[in-house]
């Protein structure tokens, strides 16, 4: 098949209460703050036709200048997200290009990411409508109750899910829509798609694609920087 047009939306509306008030998304990388690192590889991949980024009222306009400043035509809009997840990514859907076949959905957090996850993220979803990267777990991960252990889960069928998470604009249209009027809350996107009974099919991620969440994981991000950088 052909090139399928695909517009990233970069959620990037969070308020990161696990920071100790550092905003992990304007937080420096190498001098760079998280967000431009983020949306400079989407950018740079060819699988990718546009960007809409989602944020805060109070990043609108630091992240719209990071964006014109660094030349980053792709960059269709910085919009204003909503209180969730789902309500963000809905309101990046408003605004991606009419020709959008596939949405490409990226955590704003998630600076790391490769071409080669975008790349084979976006054609997987091609293909199969759906699809995400994730890793295997390699901790033995337990499932407890009021800090009781009542299951261990086999290792083998767990992942952990990244992003970018690939779908079928339509797919995602509508199970966000649904997952919005029966109120469930959602951590990510493929949940959305998963509960309309649709598979998502899952490419391999990496640990380096790991999603700023804490003060610790800036750290580990500028040391894998550190690392790609004498490589």
């Amino acid at each position: 098949p052909g090139h399928l047009f695909c517009s990233a939306i970069i959620v990037a509306s969070g308020a990161a209460r696990r920071m100790n008030g550092i905003d992990k998304i304007m937080a420096e990388l190498d001098a760079e703050p998280v967000i431009l690192r983020t949306v400079r590889a989407f950018q740079a991949s060819p699988a990718i036709d546009e960007i809409v980024v989602v944020t805060r009222q109070d990043l609108l306009l630091p992240v719209s200048e990071l964006c014109q400043r660094n030349c980053l035509s792709k960059v269709r809009l910085v919009a204003l997200g909503g209180e969730t997840r789902t309500q963000s990514v809905l309101a990046g859907l408003a605004h991606v290009s009419k020709r959008a076949q596939l949405v490409a959905i990226q955590d704003g957090a998630r600076p790391l990411v490769t071409q080669a996850i975008i790349a084979s993220a976006v054609a997987k979803a091609g293909r199969t409508g759906a699809a995400a990267p994730a890793i295997a777990v390699k901790d033995t991960i337990k499932v407890a109750k009021e800090h009781v252990i009542c299951d261990t889960p086999d290792r083998k069928t767990l992942f952990a899910v990244q992003t970018p998470q690939v779908f079928s604009k339509d797919l995602i249209t509508v199970a966000l829509l649904q997952a919005q009027k029966q109120n469930v809350a959602l951590t990510d996107d493929c949940s959305a798609v998963e509960h309309l009974g649709v598979k998502v099919h899952l490419v391999p991620g990496s640990e380096e694609n790991l999603k700023i969440t804490t003060p610790l994981d800036l750290v580990v991000a500028q040391a894998v920087l550190d690392r790609r950088n004498t490589l």
